[in-house]
Formats: structure tokens, sequence, C-alpha cells
């Protein structure tokens, strides 16, 4: 019996699976943080290892028979000289772990769940990124630069909506308005609230350690789950921050649209799978994503969809592919679709399906 990994791993948590022949799941486990580029190659392999070893025990598996594979979809995996250093890492101080290895970026876990030949990734957590692949390997990018070149931007065009962005557009808004910078069009008092309930504040100078001293992405990203329920409760501000983050959602979309190949549509859809919390909204932005997408003209649906399975399967499958081995999969039970959008159709008819809450 062959036995194949996958990894789907981020800056502070990461998920193992192992599946047989058959494709089906025999063990899984957690672990640390894999992102390289915060702890380093050696104890990001060390912490890989240790995934791999603590599930190969649970699942009745000798440590000393390696993996046929290990797909790796790492946050930070995006270039090619790093991810072989991280392989050659592994192979020489865990030798036994595992026969081959697919080394990959988190983006491409998540797009390997949902489909054996690409499409478009659109990331909007904590961080946001937007991420086309084609069948021939191809790729186009928007976004991904982190939240000092990728999350923020001008007014004028935004280049990433993230949870961080619109916890950081929130706090902006309401400082430039009670700066009399610039007036909120809308009453900024429940915003406020929220703001200093969140990072138990009296006052904005209490602000200004967690925007720099103590600055903490996550937690000040968190912010937009509250957000979101002031904007369900109908509050005009959150729900504004909202419209205008959907319309750079779709603006993201746009923008690698023209690298899109013919194979990759054949089907006459293309695969959009939407990542992070941020699309667990998706009724508030809805309207205006639907609004701005409509403005492009294509020959092809929009599928939008949601995974319902962690990446590592879609690690799991590109590191079966890598051995050569046919690993079976049914890509319908991954995924959700969360909308399509026929730009040939016009917009009441357009077949949608409402998610809500974080």
């Amino acid at each position: 019996m062959k036995y194949f990994g996958g990894i789907e791993g981020g800056a502070t948590h990461s998920h193992l699976i192992i599946c047989d022949e058959s494709g089906a799941s025999v063990g899984t486990t957690s672990g640390l943080g894999t992102n390289h580029w915060g702890i380093g190659i050696p104890t990001c392999a060390r912490r890989i290892a240790d995934m791999v070893e603590r599930c190969k025990d649970e699942c009745n598996i000798p440590r000393d028979i390696p993996l046929a594979s290990l797909g790796l979809s790492l946050s930070g995996c995006e270039q090619e000289t790093t991810n072989r250093e991280l392989e050659l890492e592994l192979r020489r101080t865990f030798p036994t772990l595992a026969e081959n290895y697919a080394v990959s970026s988190d983006t491409m876990g998540s797009m390997f769940t949902a489909s054996s030949i690409g499409g478009i990734v659109l990331i909007s957590g904590t961080g946001s990124n937007c991420l086309l692949r084609n069948p021939d390997g191809s790729m186009a990018n928007c976004g991904g630069w982190g939240h000092f070149l990728g999350d923020e931007g001008s007014d004028e065009f935004l280049v990433a909506f993230s949870a961080w962005f619109i916890s950081y557009r929130a706090t902006k808004v309401v400082f430039d308005h009670m700066d009399n910078l610039v007036k909120s069009p809308f009453p900024i008092d429940r915003t406020w609230a929220l703001i200093r309930e969140h990072f138990s504040i009296e006052t904005r100078y209490d602000l200004l350690p967690y925007c720099y001293a103590k600055f903490d992405k996550p937690f000040f990203a968190n912010l937009c789950e509250k957000l979101a329920r002031n904007a369900e409760a109908g509050d005009k501000l959150a729900l504004s921050l909202f419209h205008e983050a959907a319309i750079h959602l779709a603006r993201m979309i746009k923008a690698v649209l023209p690298k899109v190949h013919e194979e990759l549509v054949k089907s006459g859809n293309l695969n959009i799978v939407c990542v992070g919390s941020v699309w667990s909204s998706w009724n508030l932005l809805q309207e205006a994503f639907i609004n701005e997408i409509s403005k492009t003209s294509m020959d092809y649906n929009l599928k939008l969809v949601r995974i319902t399975k962690s990446s590592a399967y879609g690690a799991c499958y590109l590191g079966a592919d890598s051995a050569k081995f046919e690993l079976p999969r049914n890509y319908a039970d991954n995924f959700a679709v969360l909308h399509v959008h026929p730009t040939s159709t016009p917009i009441k008819n357009v077949v949608t399906a409402r998610a809500s809450g974080y």
C-alpha cells in the first residue's frame, strides 16, 4: 500500500492529510506555522517532519517507510529557488519522510483542491491575492504583496481588499472624520464604538500602539468580523465598506482575465476559488460585485466556489501527480458553488447562493 501526504501551511498553523491509494483520508493532524520566511528553512522542515511522523504513528505507518509523495502548499513558497532549498533540506535531514515532493504556494493548494486544470484563486482573508493558472502552467497575478504594498493604495484604485484593509479603512474613515479632514457621508458612531470595544481603548491616541509598536495584522483584521455584523444590522458606514471591497475584488478578477487561455474555459466556465473570511459575507458583497463584474464582456461563465475541505487535499493531489500516480479524486465533493455569473444573462437571472456570517 502506498500513502500520499499533503500539507496546507500558513504563517500561524498548518494542516496535514495522508491518503491511501484509493484517495481516502487515513489520517490528519495539525502543527505550527510553516512559512519559511518567518522561521527559516531548517525550522520549517522540522515542523513538516514532526507532523508527518506524528500522523504516521497514528495511522500505524512505520516511520522508516517513506510516503510515496508529499505535497507542500505553504505560505511563502512562491519562489522556485527557495522551494528547492526546502525540498533539499527535507531530503537531507529526513531521508525517510517521502520519496517525492511537490512544493508550491498555499494558493496552489486551494486551486487544485477544486480543479485539476487550474483557474483563479481569489483570497480575501487577513491578506489578499488573486492568482490565475492556465493548464499549461502559465500564471498571472494581481495583489498578494502584503499590507504595505498590496492591501492598501490610493482611493482611485485599491490594489486589493482584505479583512485587514476593511478594518483599516473603517479606522481611517473615523479618524479623518474626527479630524475634520474628510467628512464621512455616513454616521461614524457605531463604527467608532466598535473600534473602541475591539481594541479596549478610550481615545484615538490609545489606538496608536496597535498601529505601530504592537501592530498585529491578524488581530487588526479581526475587526472586520464585527464590522460585518454591523453591516448585517444595517449600519450604512459598514455597508459602504463592504460595497467598496466588493468592487475591488471584482476588479482583481478583471485584471487577470486578459491572461486566461482558451483551454481553461473550454467547458464554458472559469472556476474562481474564493478563499478567506471576507467571502463568508457574500450577501454584503454580492450586489456591488455583480454590478462591477458586469462591466466586462466575457464569452464564458464565472463560477465562484468555496472549498469545503482543507487545501491539504490539493497539496496531496499535486504530490501524487509529481510521483506520476493517478490518485482518485472527486472534485465535486471538495467545494460548494457560491455564485455563477453568465455575463450574457441579465443580472436579475444570475444564479446565486447566499452565505453570511463568519
